[in-house]
């Protein structure tokens, strides 16, 4: 029997949506006041959820605490009050959208997990607009 469990958590980050390889008005008629070169920032929420099996010794699927520092050390440490364009290693030469990000997150958190869980990762960069990503 596969059950879910879920963590949210949130961080705070700046970006600029921009293609260097693209002009300024090219740029800017895509992705808008994104495009500001001086950054903008949210306050990204997220919602990490893993499958698996119920261990009948401990009747978790993972320990949520275990899951908990996972999110800190490879999301919350690396992302939270950074410039993701400037800071982060991972979108040196990755376009920082809502959707490269929540694949660079799974990418972390999956790195870590057991193998035999299953992974989905929200992200939410507004309220309203939101993105999952589980590794298809």
């Amino acid at each position: 029997m596969k059950v879910t469990i879920s963590r949210k958590a949130h961080f705070n980050a700046a970006h600029r949506l921009y293609r260097p390889d693209w002009s300024f008005e090219k740029n800017d008629a895509i992705f808008g006041k994104c495009n500001n070169p001086n950054f903008h920032g949210h306050n990204y929420d997220l919602t990490v959820s893993v499958t698996g099996e119920i261990d009948p010794e401990t009747g978790y699927v993972m320990d949520v605490k275990i899951l908990k520092n996972f999110i800190k050390s490879e999301v919350e440490d690396a992302f939270d009050h950074k410039n993701l364009n400037l800071d982060v290693p991972e979108f040196k030469d990755l376009n920082p959208t809502a959707e490269n990000i929540v694949v660079v997150i799974y990418d972390k958190l999956k790195a870590v997990l057991e193998s035999n869980l299953d992974l989905e990762v929200t992200l939410y960069e507004t309220p309203r607009n939101f993105v999952t990503y589980s590794g298809n």
